[in-house]
């Protein structure tokens, strides 16, 4: 009965992980699996671009970094992730260690629709999660 539970509450804390806005880091255990969410920009910003990290916030919560790679210690992301643009990047973290990260490319689509952009953010953070179980 004691594992049941155990295992009960491991499935609730990874849904409310991904479910809860501010709850992008939500572990309590090192091993549990989390999501850690990055908002990559540059020093030159357009009002698309804060729209994005307006965006971000709100399907993330007060968990999402907002990165400037611009900035010389920031720098080594555009490598890590592969960027190119403004992005929005979800990385997946288990035991400590970042196991897979998805860029969400989709965020430059849907900046005009700000409900269709927090719903696509939430599926691909559930999505993330659900590969770790």
């Amino acid at each position: 009965m004691g594992k049941l539970f155990a295992v009960i509450m491991a499935v609730v804390s990874l849904t409310i992980s991904a479910t809860l806005p501010g709850a992008v880091e939500a572990a309590d255990d090192a091993d549990a699996a989390h999501v850690v969410a990055y908002y990559f920009h540059s020093t030159a910003r357009c009002p698309t671009c804060y729209k994005l990290e307006q965006y971000s916030k709100e399907a993330i919560g007060p968990g999402l970094k907002v990165v400037n790679v611009d900035e010389k210690e920031n720098s080594h992301y555009i490598k890590d992730y592969r960027l190119y643009t403004k992005s929005l990047v979800l990385s997946l973290v288990k035991g400590g260690k970042e196991i897979k990260w998805k860029n969400l490319d989709k965020i430059w689509e849907y900046s005009g629709n700000r409900q269709k952009f927090i719903d696509y953010v939430k599926n691909e953070m559930s999505a993330l999660l659900k590969e770790a179980q």
